[in-house]
């Protein structure tokens, strides 16, 4: 039954009948086989079936709503058995917005030296995705921003405040300043990530505030290709401090606290509000309060 329900899972993920049986290593076959067993176990079609994949019916929808949460728990029994016999172990997934992924190894660190046998993934995601993979069971946790839009049902625990700064060459425009204004920033050549990244649409709102309109020269959804743009001193952009802290040992390229008004955001640990948590959960939200207090409580990080 469990394994059914992990392919009507893997189903909504993929929306593609073929690509969710390799996504749970069976044949199109078996995983068909599957849906239909369902289908006539419930005595309702859950599936809309044509030459190919088209969505859930409204009983398939509900079975999919009871399917996350059954096969969450039968995953945190799992979990939580084997962990009584051997001690924490198993797969940790971790989906983190682009602008928090120098931090990440100021949690997972500490988290690893714990529990050794526990292997972990980080995947970089836009903050609006990470509630998605969670829903979805992709992901166990996010690091994300926790007070500028909705979460949903969350448990959240703060590690550190976002804070803005200049990125720019140092004899470059502005380059010389000791701060400048978000009117200013908005003014320049700048690379930025794109606009469906929540840090880019805090960017956006904070230079229209100040009476411009973003025009960035380069998007990108990779803080990678930022930086790597900033690095050649030709590029400007604004970036968290945390990133600018990574630029800041070279030569040439100076990070300026960007005032007026002064803006910071919280960012945080997510994992969904579920009793019992898995025990990879519970045990890495122990080590993000240790790792939040050390950052000073949710300040500045950089």
């Amino acid at each position: 039954m469990i394994d059914k329900l992990d392919f009507l899972l893997a189903l909504s993920r993929e929306q593609h009948f073929g690509r969710a049986a390799e996504a749970c290593n069976v044949t199109q076959q078996t995983l068909s086989a599957g849906v239909k067993h369902l289908e006539n176990r419930f005595g309702v079609r859950l599936v809309q079936r044509g030459s190919r994949f088209q969505g859930f019916t409204p009983e398939g929808q509900r079975v999919l709503a009871w399917a996350r949460r059954i096969v969450a728990d039968s995953r945190a029994m799992q979990q939580d058995v084997v962990t009584l016999r051997r001690g924490l172990s198993g797969h940790l997934r971790i989906a983190a917005i682009p602008t928090a992924l120098p931090m990440v190894a100021a949690l997972t660190t500490p988290y690893r030296e714990r529990h050794p046998d526990v292997r972990l993934t980080i995947e970089s995601s836009a903050s609006k995705d990470i509630l998605s993979l969670l829903v979805d069971l992709e992901a166990d946790a996010g690091i994300t921003y926790l007070d500028n839009e909705p979460l949903g049902r969350v448990m959240a625990v703060p590690l550190y405040r976002e804070e803005y700064r200049l990125i720019t060459a140092a004899d470059g425009p502005c380059g010389n300043r000791a701060s400048v204004t978000w009117a200013e920033a908005g003014r320049l050549p700048l690379c930025l990530l794109t606009p469906n990244m929540q840090n880019r649409r805090i960017i956006d709102q904070q230079i229209r505030a100040a009476g411009g309109e973003p025009t960035p020269t380069l998007e990108s959804n990779s803080m990678i290709v930022l930086l790597t743009h900033v690095r050649t001193l030709q590029w400007a952009s604004i970036m968290p401090g945390a990133l600018a802290d990574i630029l800041a040992p070279q030569d040439g390229i100076r990070a300026i606290p960007i005032v007026e008004p002064d803006v910071t955001h919280t960012i945080g640990l997510v994992a969904l509000q579920r009793e019992p948590a898995t025990p990879l959960v519970t045990s890495l939200m122990a080590v993000a309060r240790q790792v939040g207090r050390s950052l000073g409580g949710a300040v500045a990080f950089g």
